[in-house]
């Protein structure tokens, strides 16, 4: 399978901000982000969530523009303008037409260079943020992961949210919001990733405005470890949720394509292991699958299932089984080719998005300093073997390090722990 690969240059402006683009003449949108190494475990555990409620506050205006002009002008272009925040980075991005780039590349800039901060604007949303804190509660399949996460990195800023917690967001300012900005969004943590048709002149703009952008340090953060946790929270929904974890390997191993098939193999699509065996077979549950989270230096290999209390012992006994079956025997010939070609081709089809071209440039840089070719990625994935499987396999199902997480009617703790453990 042969990929088809375009040129992505690199610019590292004097103060250190990189910016990253690649020039597809056959479309005729872009797709550009603003992409900052500052996230929740950034944070102290006194301002958790500010990263998140800097997400929001940035939309609700800027000195030269109100929230309902932001909205305004990028609806008159037909662009698309969001951001989002994760454990490690924050991202603002947007999209539109080659033809009114200009705009949306000067709009996200206003946001990102001015925003206001308003002390109104700011107890408006974050009672917005105190609605979506609640719906994470209400929303079992999140939480019961949300939790296990929190416990497995408990006392570490891994294990905070990213949405932060009431308390420490009561608190906030928009004098707080500004100055952690000063303090956190620095031109070294900082890229500039654009995907699709535009200009030199669109190139030049950026350059200019990210080139005065100030400088400054702050404090690194701490290296993280994972340890094993229980934790089963009650509440009286239809279903249960239940989800296991292992220690798994950070976003930069050299082994992430070998996890990533592994996955796959286990718990990744339809004609998985456990999808087949645990509700294809069986049917006992509605929803099972495998996931990974990986960080900077840690990760969690997880597996979720969503179901009855009245079938919650006969699967997870059963999934506990197929998993220490793949440890001990590993994945056969075909299930490595089958989710070898599954995974090749997610890559190439989800690369006819500008906007899953312009994150790939984005986060390999940010993770890996440098931009694997799509060369490069599909023959990661065709040097994955069984043996390479097997050997990851030992590593990561280890038993002994098992994490459980259930939101539910949950019952007996006991009962979970005799069959997981």
């Amino acid at each position: 399978m042969k990929a088809r690969n375009n040129m992505v240059e690199k610019i590292v402006l004097p103060n250190g901000v990189r910016i990253l683009f690649e020039r597809l003449d056959h479309v005729r949108s872009a797709s550009v982000g603003f992409w900052v190494g500052s996230g929740s475990r950034h944070e102290p555990e006194e301002q958790n969530g500010i990263s998140h409620f800097i997400e929001h506050m940035v939309f609700k205006g800027t000195k030269r523009r109100t929230a309902a002009q932001i909205a305004e002008e990028m609806d008159a272009i037909g662009g698309q303008m969001n951001a989002f925040t994760t454990k490690e980075c924050t991202c603002f991005y947007a999209r539109a037409l080659d033809t009114h780039l200009h705009i949306a590349l000067d709009v996200l800039c206003d946001i990102f260079f001015e925003p206001k901060m308003d002390d109104g604007d700011l107890v408006t949303e974050r009672g917005v943020i105190f609605e979506e804190i609640d719906m994470y509660e209400d929303t079992p399949d999140d939480l019961v992961v949300e939790r296990l996460f929190s416990n497995v990195y408990r006392g570490t800023p891994l294990g905070m949210p990213v949405i932060g917690v009431k308390p420490a967001l009561e608190k906030m300012t928009g004098d707080t919001l500004a100055s952690y900005m000063r303090g956190n969004y620095l031109p070294q943590h900082t890229i500039v990733s654009i995907s699709g048709s535009f200009s030199d002149s669109d190139i030049q703009f950026l350059k200019d405005r990210f080139s005065a952008m100030p400088g400054g340090t702050r404090a690194q953060s701490a290296n993280v470890d994972y340890a094993p946790a229980f934790i089963t929270c009650a509440k009286p929904i239809e279903q249960n949720h239940l989800c296991l974890g292992f220690p798994s390997t950070s976003a930069a191993s050299e082994k992430r394509h070998v996890l990533q098939t592994m996955s796959s193999i286990l718990g990744g699509g339809m004609s998985s292991r456990l999808f087949q065996r645990v509700r294809e077979e069986r049917g006992l549950c509605y929803s099972i699958y495998t996931f990974s989270a990986a960080h900077e230096d840690t990760g969690v290999l997880g597996v979720y299932l969503a179901l009855s209390d009245k079938t919650e012992e006969d699967a997870l006994g059963l999934t506990h089984k197929i998993v220490r079956e793949f440890r001990e025997n590993g994945p056969t010939a075909s299930e490595l080719d089958r989710a070898r070609e599954q995974l090749k081709a997610n890559v190439l089809m989800s690369m006819e998005s500008m906007n899953t071209r312009m994150n790939h440039m984005a986060r390999s840089e940010m993770v890996l300093g440098r931009i694997p070719t799509l060369d490069e990625i599909i023959e990661r994935y065709n040097s994955v073997t069984l043996d390479s499987i097997m050997e990851l396999a030992s590593e990561i199902l280890d038993f002994d390090r098992l994490s459980f997480s259930a939101v539910g009617k949950i019952g007996d703790e006991d009962k979970y722990k005799r069959i997981i453990y």
